[in-house]
């Protein structure tokens, strides 16, 4: 009998460790699409004749309906279940992807951008709800932590691998590799993921009207979403700038070597597969405390920075402590949210890509009134403030 428990555990450890792999990789992949025009903006100001102001639509469109899709995926995911809705994602994304590079306007690349995005929206509210359906409590907040490795690496991720696909073809091919790699992803959620053994919920809209209206009541989620709206804004915002602030006066880097940096910032983002550990540890509210203060540091001390020794580690702090903050929210939201955890999460989702929809457009705004040093200082400064709200955040973890 014993034996037989042990491989049964055996069994159970192999399958979470398959799905959570998955779910990385989903996570990773979805969500690169939001960020693999930022290293493009000079290519569509040249290719389309446009102003710099007007390239950055092309990451806030994707943003936008990114954020907006996450308001009717996170119900849908409740009522016909979670794996349905990844499916129907990432078989969209297939088809439209690729289309994306047939575009020869600048209007159509702008719609089909949004549409990506609103399609895109599929997978994060439906992959938190789905791993606390199918992974043992005991692995959830690995899992966690490694589907959160997959959100915040691929905001690296993406630019990192559209900047060598440009470099390696054209802007167009970024979007038909993209489009085989979300078919290769599909055919894995079809046959890998377990179908959860859950009722699914057939409320109408009044039911999550209602729903909403308890979950904003709540002040912890209220100050947990004021905070999130600043993550990928400052992000977003980072990187639009970071091209330009490398390429110009004193440092003046070719793009290979911007490329290098862009991609150095992933060892900050090392930790997120252990960040479980760390919240087990030193508990979910330090965590998210530690992240805030690490990013906002970084982010400011890389407005100050001379050297490009000193600006690549200050880069790296930046991202370490958002890799910090993203599994600590997303543990609170999943923990607080209970049975609403899904539409929890959708509102999470919805507010952080508002967050980076709005990134590159303030980044550019602030940098054409004032200078570098000041556009990092009021970026860094909105993350300072999420520090001080964390300290309101009250609860009591099981």
């Amino acid at each position: 009998m014993a034996g037989v428990a042990s491989l049964r555990q055996a069994s159970e450890k192999q399958s979470t460790a398959l799905i959570t792999f998955i779910l990385f990789w989903c996570a990773l992949i979805v969500v690169s699409s939001a960020y693999v025009t930022t290293p493009l903006f000079s290519v569509f100001e040249r290719t389309f004749d446009i102003s710099k102001t007007m390239s950055a639509w092309t990451s806030s469109s994707f943003s936008f309906f990114y954020a907006v899709g996450f308001l009717l995926f996170g119900p849908l995911a409740d009522r016909i279940g979670r794996k349905p809705v990844i499916l129907f994602g990432l078989a969209s994304l297939t088809v439209v992807t690729p289309i994306i590079g047939m575009t020869t306007s600048f209007g159509g690349l702008v719609a089909l951008r949004g549409l990506q995005g609103f399609i895109a929206s599929t997978f994060a509210p439906s992959a938190l709800a789905y791993a606390f359906d199918v992974i043992p409590s005991k692995r959830l907040v690995t899992t966690i932590g490694f589907i959160s490795f997959g959100y915040v690496t691929s905001g690296i991720v993406g630019q990192v691998l559209a900047d060598l696909m440009y470099q390696w073809g054209s802007w167009e091919v970024v979007f038909y590799v993209f489009g085989a790699l979300y078919f290769i992803t599909f055919l894995a959620v079809l046959f890998l993921f377990p179908t959860p053994n859950k009722p699914s919920h057939k409320e109408g809209i009044r039911f999550y009207l209602y729903q909403s209206r308890l979950i904003f009541r709540q002040r912890n989620f209220q100050l947990i979403y004021i905070i999130t709206i600043t993550l990928l804004l400052t992000f977003m915002g980072m990187y639009t700038l970071l091209g330009s602030f490398l390429g110009g006066e004193p440092f003046y880097l070719n793009d290979n070597e911007i490329l290098g940096i862009r991609a150095i910032g992933i060892i900050g983002m090392l930790i997120s597969p252990f960040v479980g550990k760390i919240v087990n540890k030193i508990g979910v509210l330090t965590t998210l405390r530690i992240g805030l203060a690490l990013s906002a540091s970084g982010l400011l001390l890389l407005g100050i920075g001379s050297s490009i020794f000193f600006l690549i580690l200050m880069s790296i702090m930046y991202v370490f402590g958002i890799s910090l903050i993203f599994p600590a929210v997303m543990v609170l939201i999943g923990e607080l949210g209970g049975e609403r955890r899904a539409l929890a999460n959708a509102y999470y989702a919805f507010i952080l890509f508002l967050g980076a929809m709005l990134g590159p457009i303030i980044a550019i705004y602030l940098l054409e009134v004032g200078s570098y040093f000041t556009t990092f200082l009021i970026l860094s400064f909105m993350l300072i403030i999420g520090f001080f709200l964390s300290m309101f955040i009250k609860i009591k973890l099981s």
